[in-house]
């Protein structure tokens, strides 16, 4: 007999598959949380630009930002060579069953703001990806903790190799919740005229 991918824990709701589950779980309420966004522009469509080029195109609106941001509810808002800042708004939504919000939201943080520090330091026709993330986490996030802002910076930036660092703060209060660093593979940007 095939199992059920639903699993039915007394709340009430719409399943991903659209089936309804019912009951109630002490406090249980319906929540939603909804996003929209632009389908992404390779950088091959974006033209022949440098990667700080692309990163301010992000930040003026001449290129989308990408799909992940909106999804978890963090934003690129500074980009200078070998550097980029992301903030990001913690929430129930990005919760773990501890309560506490998931350490996937501070490491798709800290994976951006590296990855775009290393894109800000490439030239024209070059791209990166990233093969190895290590994340520290530090204190707990939860989701009254006030805006969080996670700055990048470069530490060396080759033909084929790229390493970077990074620390999330809180935006208010410079507290660190987590640190993290980078190595990125750079390559030629594939399907560039």
């Amino acid at each position: 007999m095939a199992q059920s991918a639903t699993h039915d824990r007394g709340v009430s709701g719409t399943t991903r598959s659209g089936t309804t589950r019912s009951g109630t779980a002490p406090g249980a309420g319906t929540r939603s949380r909804t996003h929209s966004w632009e389908p992404p522009v390779g950088y091959a469509a974006a033209g022949d630009h440098t990667g700080l080029e692309l990163a301010r195109m992000s930040l003026d609106g001449r290129l989308p930002e990408a799909p992940i941001c909106g999804t978890l509810g963090f934003r690129l808002v500074g980009a200078e060579e070998g550097r980029a800042v992301f903030e990001g708004d913690p929430g129930e939504h990005l919760f773990n069953p501890m309560g506490t919000v998931h350490g996937g939201f501070m490491a798709t943080l800290l994976d951006s703001a590296l990855g775009t520090a290393v894109l800000t330091a490439l030239p024209a026709g070059r791209a990166y990806t990233t093969v190895q993330l290590g994340v520290h986490l530090v204190r707990p996030v939860f989701a009254t903790t006030p805006t969080l802002r996670c700055e990048g910076r470069t530490v060396h930036v080759g033909r084929t190799t790229a390493t970077a660092e990074a620390r999330v703060v809180g935006a208010e209060d410079g507290r660190l919740y987590a640190h993290g660093t980078t190595t990125c593979a750079v390559f030629p940007v594939p399907g560039a005229v």
